[in-house]
Protein backbone atom coordinates (compact mmCIF):
# COMPACT_ATOMS: atom_id res chain seq x y z
CA UNK A 1 0.00 0.00 0.00
CA UNK A 2 1.10 3.79 -0.35
CA UNK A 3 -0.65 6.68 1.18
CA UNK A 4 -0.32 10.29 -0.21
CA UNK A 5 -0.49 13.42 2.05
CA UNK A 6 -0.44 16.72 0.14
CA UNK A 7 0.00 20.42 1.80
CA UNK A 8 0.72 23.77 0.08
CA UNK A 9 -2.71 24.64 -0.17
CA UNK A 10 -4.59 28.12 0.56
CA UNK A 11 -5.82 31.27 -0.32
CA UNK A 12 -3.90 33.75 -2.90
CA UNK A 13 -4.38 36.50 -4.97
CA UNK A 14 -4.71 35.82 -8.66
CA UNK A 15 -1.34 36.32 -10.48
CA UNK A 16 0.09 34.88 -7.41
CA UNK A 17 1.95 31.55 -6.70
CA UNK A 18 1.35 28.79 -4.58
CA UNK A 19 3.64 25.15 -4.73
CA UNK A 20 1.72 21.88 -3.47
CA UNK A 21 3.73 18.52 -1.92
CA UNK A 22 2.62 15.16 -2.25
CA UNK A 23 4.23 12.81 0.33
CA UNK A 24 4.51 9.13 0.16
CA UNK A 25 4.88 6.95 2.68
CA UNK A 26 4.50 3.17 2.17
CA UNK A 27 6.20 1.34 -0.37
CA UNK A 28 7.42 3.79 -2.03
CA UNK A 29 10.54 1.63 -3.41
CA UNK A 30 8.17 0.81 -5.82
CA UNK A 31 8.28 2.86 -9.39
CA UNK A 32 5.70 5.01 -8.99
CA UNK A 33 4.45 7.34 -12.06
CA UNK A 34 2.61 10.63 -10.13
CA UNK A 35 -0.26 13.12 -11.54
CA UNK A 36 -1.62 15.72 -9.59
CA UNK A 37 -5.68 16.63 -10.57
CA UNK A 38 -8.23 18.78 -9.50
CA UNK A 39 -11.84 18.90 -8.92
CA UNK A 40 -13.84 22.14 -8.61
CA UNK A 41 -17.29 22.86 -7.52
CA UNK A 42 -20.27 20.97 -9.00
CA UNK A 43 -17.08 19.73 -11.57
CA UNK A 44 -15.62 16.75 -12.64
CA UNK A 45 -12.13 15.86 -11.45
CA UNK A 46 -9.67 16.71 -14.03
CA UNK A 47 -6.40 15.95 -14.87
CA UNK A 48 -3.59 18.65 -14.26
CA UNK A 49 0.00 17.58 -14.41
CA UNK A 50 1.76 13.86 -14.56
CA UNK A 51 5.21 13.26 -13.96
CA UNK A 52 6.99 9.66 -15.03
CA UNK A 53 8.14 7.25 -12.45
CA UNK A 54 11.73 8.59 -13.70
CA UNK A 55 10.90 12.37 -13.96
CA UNK A 56 12.21 12.04 -17.61
CA UNK A 57 8.75 13.29 -18.99
CA UNK A 58 6.38 15.37 -17.94
CA UNK A 59 2.69 15.80 -19.26
CA UNK A 60 -0.03 19.33 -18.76
CA UNK A 61 -3.47 19.63 -18.98
CA UNK A 62 -3.72 22.61 -21.82
CA UNK A 63 -5.14 24.90 -19.07
CA UNK A 64 -1.95 24.98 -17.30
CA UNK A 65 0.31 24.75 -19.84
CA UNK A 66 3.52 27.04 -19.51
CA UNK A 67 2.34 28.11 -15.65
CA UNK A 68 1.97 24.96 -13.70
CA UNK A 69 5.64 22.70 -13.08
CA UNK A 70 5.38 19.05 -11.73
CA UNK A 71 8.63 18.04 -10.60
CA UNK A 72 10.42 15.34 -8.67
CA UNK A 73 14.37 14.71 -7.63
CA UNK A 74 14.14 10.99 -7.09
CA UNK A 75 11.31 8.21 -6.59
CA UNK A 76 11.47 8.53 -2.39
CA UNK A 77 10.76 12.07 -2.76
CA UNK A 78 7.88 14.43 -2.57
CA UNK A 79 6.56 15.38 -6.06
CA UNK A 80 5.94 19.07 -6.37
CA UNK A 81 3.42 21.39 -8.35
CA UNK A 82 5.10 24.86 -8.66
CA UNK A 83 1.55 27.32 -9.98
CA UNK A 84 2.65 30.20 -11.21
CA UNK A 85 0.57 33.05 -12.55
CA UNK A 86 -2.72 31.61 -10.79
CA UNK A 87 -6.04 32.53 -12.06
CA UNK A 88 -9.83 32.51 -10.20
CA UNK A 89 -10.56 29.17 -12.37
CA UNK A 90 -7.62 27.28 -10.68
CA UNK A 91 -9.57 26.93 -7.90
CA UNK A 92 -10.45 23.58 -6.61
CA UNK A 93 -9.42 20.71 -4.40
CA UNK A 94 -6.29 19.57 -5.72
CA UNK A 95 -5.68 15.79 -5.58
CA UNK A 96 -2.07 13.86 -5.70
CA UNK A 97 -2.63 10.41 -7.42
CA UNK A 98 -0.08 7.69 -8.06
CA UNK A 99 0.05 4.75 -10.33
CA UNK A 100 2.22 1.48 -10.59
CA UNK A 101 2.06 1.28 -14.11
CA UNK A 102 5.19 2.24 -15.39
CA UNK A 103 4.12 1.57 -19.00
CA UNK A 104 1.45 4.04 -19.44
CA UNK A 105 1.63 6.50 -22.48
CA UNK A 106 1.12 10.16 -22.72
CA UNK A 107 -2.69 9.86 -23.12
CA UNK A 108 -3.17 7.16 -20.90
CA UNK A 109 -1.14 9.10 -17.92
CA UNK A 110 -4.33 11.56 -18.07
CA UNK A 111 -6.52 9.36 -17.09
CA UNK A 112 -7.65 9.12 -12.93
CA UNK A 113 -8.36 5.30 -13.87
CA UNK A 114 -4.94 4.69 -14.55
CA UNK A 115 -4.27 5.77 -10.92
CA UNK A 116 -3.57 3.16 -7.48
CA UNK A 117 -3.39 5.46 -4.93
CA UNK A 118 -5.26 9.07 -4.13
CA UNK A 119 -4.58 12.09 -1.13
CA UNK A 120 -7.11 13.40 0.42
CA UNK A 121 -7.02 16.46 -1.36
CA UNK A 122 -5.33 20.37 -0.41
CA UNK A 123 -7.81 23.21 -1.03
CA UNK A 124 -6.36 26.30 -3.43
CA UNK A 125 -8.52 29.16 -3.79
CA UNK A 126 -7.87 31.94 -6.04
CA UNK A 127 -9.13 35.38 -5.19
CA UNK A 128 -9.29 38.22 -7.63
Amino acid sequence: QVQLVESGGGLVQAGGSLRLSCAASGRTFRRLGMGWFRQAPEKGREFVAAITWSGSSTYYADSVKGRFTISRDNIRTPVYLQMNSLKPEDTAVYYCAATSDAGLGPNTIRHENAYDYWGQGTQVTVSS
